[in-house]
């Protein structure tokens, strides 16, 4: 029932484009602004972790929340120089992307453009610096505001630059919103669909130890699944109809349906609805909605997996009746003919004395996210042979 689509370019043997790599994109809060010098007139250097290697990318930028159009006057990418934070690039791998033939590029607002195809020795579960000098920017700013990831501002043109010395540090991601590979057949794509959970709070900067990246190295070590990229679309304080960023029901078809070479869907979003709700009618809410999307993604030939609610006892979510309510949410994941498969995240995490919080050394210490020793333990927990499939 479930196949990926593949298409013919330029006459070679079927190939198709993966993601390897993307964020949830929203308008970027007063906050999460890049800080002084800004971005118009300066260059900003930004480090992604992809999943799937490839020797053919192309990248996806976007200004889909942006009231003026963002001018890239140069945009180049390279991999990044060692594991650990830092701007410092492999100046052997420098890359100047084209869009249309053209080294400069303009995005209206409200769109997003794709860079030329380009050859690329991009190796998997690598990091790769996307370096913007920026023209003239919009007023307002798409972009990822918890990257859980340094990124380097610099005035002026330091788009080839082998390091930025001097740059401002800001942990947000602006205007990226896609790596994407031309991969093989067989290789297909994971969407992990959350909110700060799947975003990574509780994880180390710089660290790619999130849930999604622990997943996408057992992914890749294992044979079977080696192909298989993961694409991370969580975002911090979203939910299904409310929540920080676009609510997932306004953006299931872009950050889902979309997304290049998808074939696997992770469904693990709710708690911050089932923790700012006072509907009684909360929980059933939730399971409707979820039925909304398995239809979409399955229309799309999309396999769905739902991942159970973890718990949140104790935390500023904690009360009897959101209590009520995840267990009702959670057994009907369980239980329901609709999803391909369970994943029990709440299993794995749970205290085994207090099933209602975390394990303490699974707690990052807020009682409601979890620490890199579990997200460790929620990766380490998914079957890979859903992943066969």
């Amino acid at each position: 029932m479930f196949s990926a689509t593949a298409t013919v370019i330029n006459n070679e043997p079927p190939t198709h484009w993966v993601g390897t790599w993307g964020c949830g994109l929203q308008l970027t809060e007063p906050k999460n602004v890049p800080p002084p010098p800004g971005l118009a007139g300066s260059t900003l250097r930004q480090i992604v972790h992809v999943s799937i290697g490839g020797k053919q990318l192309r990248v996806r930028f976007s200004n889909l929340f942006g009231t003026n159009a963002a001018v890239m006057n140069s945009v180049h990418v390279a991999l990044g120089a060692g594991t650990t934070a830092t701007s410092a690039i492999d100046p052997a791998t420098d890359k100047e992307l084209a869009f249309h033939g053209l080294t400069s590029a303009l995005i209206p607002p409200g769109e997003e453009l794709l860079s030329d195809p380009f050859d690329f020795d991009l190796p998997p579960l690598a990091n790769l610096a996307i370096t913007i000098c920026y023209g003239a920017t919009s007023g307002n700013i798409t972009g990822h505001p918890g990257s859980r990831t340094t990124s380097y501002i610099l005035a002026g043109n330091a788009a080839a630059a082998t390091s930025m010395a001097g740059a401002v540090k800001t942990e947000h991601w602006y205007n990226i919103a896609n790596v994407e590979v031309l991969a093989e057949n067989s290789s297909k794509a994971l969407i992990t669909l959350g909110d700060s959970i799947t975003d990574g709070r509780g994880s180390t900067t710089d660290g790619n130890n999130r849930w999604p990246d622990d997943l996408a190295g057992r992914l890749n070590i294992n044979s079977a699944t080696a192909h298989v990229a993961v694409i991370n679309m969580g975002i911090g304080g979203n939910g299904i109809f409310d929540g920080l960023g676009p609510a997932v029901t306004k953006r299931f078809d872009r950050d889902v349906l979309n997304q290049s070479g998808v074939h696997w869907l992770i469904v693990f979003e709710g708690v911050n609805d089932i923790g700012g709700s006072r509907n009684p009618a909360i929980a059933t809410n939730l399971i409707a909605a979820y039925e909304q999307f398995i239809a979409k993604a399955h229309a799309r030939n999309i396999r769905v997996y739902g991942a159970t609610i973890t718990p949140f006892g104790t935390s500023f979510y904690d009360s009897p009746a959101h209590e009520t309510a995840r267990e009702t949410v959670n057994a009907w994941i369980r239980t329901n003919k609709l999803y391909d498969a369970v994943i029990d995240f709440d299993a794995v995490v749970r205290d085994p004395v207090t099933p209602t919080i975390l394990q303490s050394a699974f707690d990052s210490s807020d009682h409601l996210h979890l620490s890199p020793a579990g997200y460790r333990a929620m990766a380490g927990a998914i079957d890979l042979n859903l992943f066969t499939q």
